[in-house]
């Protein structure tokens, strides 16, 4: 049974036929009374709750009644609707316990998958403690290119499987390198939407005066060089799954933009005043910690609930250095086609002494490593020596002022940094900061546009 908790009969009314259609078995109550009578009377599975749910609108009466049920009912996964004036309330409530809100005016096919996504998730088997071993998971899934057997890789795996036929947004959490975009296309290709578009954004490389343009499309002359209409990413992944790499990197506008269209599942291309509809599985991914971006104030708060109803966090490659001699053979097996080298071979020595790498940049280093190996070596047995020039020992910490390892970062992520670094040592004072970069302060602008990095606007 789902329950339905609203005082506007006009509410349960639309909720009830749009449910009831859906083949749910659903129960209306108007009152905190009725409410706790009606879970008491009958095992509910999910209930939607109004937090305005009375004449009284703070949304008081609201979150006591969510503390209220969560107290006495912790298993029943809680939907809020709320209107999109009253999102900060929904985040409190999703901080009470809630796992999804829904504003007003809902859209019927987002509501309702909503509700089977939790419904999914709260019907999956129990975890039992034990990783899974990876030939069961290999029969289950579609896994083929990711590489490892390390329990905590394992165990990750299977919440993929688990999560991947249902809806639920996911966040991939992990060091740079680790391999999070692998993880975003399995949590597709493992669900209902796998034949559908699977498009990937890196929004860490797309400047803020572009961001609608490239995820909501535009429509022609809508800015100088609109010289036609153009699809947007989400309009592309209609169906499908919009992967949103690098979400941490967004600025606070494009948070907002954002937002509203994962919100509403609705969206304007860029000089038009026509809505379009969307229907998306949303995975996001980022090296960056957005808790703490949200208690700093850089994240909304609401987006940030938005996006983490499933996290997944990638444990870096030194976490699991079982995994290094197989991810080796891995890249090697690969490469012996692409260079038509068919007995090319690590020796065990190679594979031992790459197992104790520290190996900052995790997989991506990993993998330039051992291609850098294989195309100056003559031999087809690849020893220490093949290896050791391509890695620079440290025999202590990085100074300050030293470059990381090659394959460790990108170029991108470099120059974010450095730009960061400079703001701060500047006390972001614009022209200082351009100076000490060599680039102008218009240059710095459109970078720190880029980045999400806040500036005051002013030049000193």
């Amino acid at each position: 049974m789902l329950l339905i908790i609203d005082d506007d009969i006009a509410v349960q009314t639309s909720l009830s036929l749009l449910l009831r259609r859906e083949g749910f078995a659903v129960r209306t109550a108007g009152s905190p009374t009725e409410a706790f009578a009606a879970l008491e009377a009958e095992e509910t599975k999910l209930i939607l709750l109004d937090l305005n749910f009375s004449i009284e609108t703070s949304g008081v009466e609201g979150m006591k009644l969510l503390t209220a049920i969560r107290g006495r009912h912790p298993a029943i996964p809680i939907i809020l609707i709320t209107g999109w004036g009253t999102i900060d309330l929904a985040v409190q409530g999703m901080k009470a316990g809630a796992k999804d809100f829904i504003t007003k005016p809902w859209q019927n096919e987002y509501l309702l998958q909503s509700v089977r996504t939790l419904l999914n998730l709260t019907q999956q088997p129990a975890d039992t403690g034990r990783s899974p071993g990876r030939r069961k998971l290999d029969q289950q899934f579609q896994f083929e290119h990711i590489v490892g057997e390390d329990p905590k890789l394992l165990d990750i795996l299977e919440t993929i499987g688990r999560v991947a036929p249902t809806d639920a947004p996911v966040l991939i959490t992990g060091e740079s390198g680790t391999g999070k975009e692998l993880i975003a296309e399995a949590v597709h290709q493992n669900s209902r939407r796998r034949s559908k578009p699977f498009v990937k954004v890196n929004l860490g490389g797309i400047s803020s005066t572009l961001f609608e343009s490239e995820l909501f499309g535009h429509v022609k002359g809508a800015f100088t060089d609109a010289k036609s209409d153009r699809a947007g990413r989400f309009e592309l992944a209609n169906k499908g799954s919009i992967f949103l790499d690098e979400i941490g990197d967004l600025d606070p506008a494009s948070q907002v933009k954002l937002l509203r269209v994962l919100q509403d599942r609705t969206f304007e291309p860029l000089g038009s005043s026509r809505s379009k509809t969307v229907d998306v599985r949303v995975i996001c991914a980022t090296n960056r910690n957005l808790e703490d971006m949200v208690a700093r104030g850089t994240f909304r708060e609401d987006l940030f609930y938005r996006i983490n109803l499933i996290t997944v966090r990638l444990p870096a490659l030194r976490e699991r250095p079982d995994d290094i001699p197989a991810l080796v053979n891995y890249f090697v097996d690969n490469l012996k086609t692409i260079y038509e080298r068919p007995d090319l071979h690590v020796s065990p020595a190679a594979r031992k002494w790459l197992r104790n790498l520290a190996l900052p940049g995790n997989i991506r280093q990993l993998k330039n490593i051992v291609e850098r190996a294989v195309l100056l070596s003559i031999r087809d047995e690849l020893e220490v020596s093949d290896f050791q020039k391509h890695v620079t020992q440290r025999s202590g910490p990085a100074g300050a002022g030293s470059l990381p390892e090659v394959g460790t970062i990108t170029l991108e992520e470099l120059e974010h940094q450095m730009i960061r670094r400079a703001m701060e040592y500047y006390n972001n004072r614009v022209s200082k900061v351009a100076r000490a970069l060599g680039i102008t302060r218009f240059a710095l602008y459109r970078r720190l546009d880029k980045f999400g990095i806040p500036y005051d606007g002013t030049a000193d």
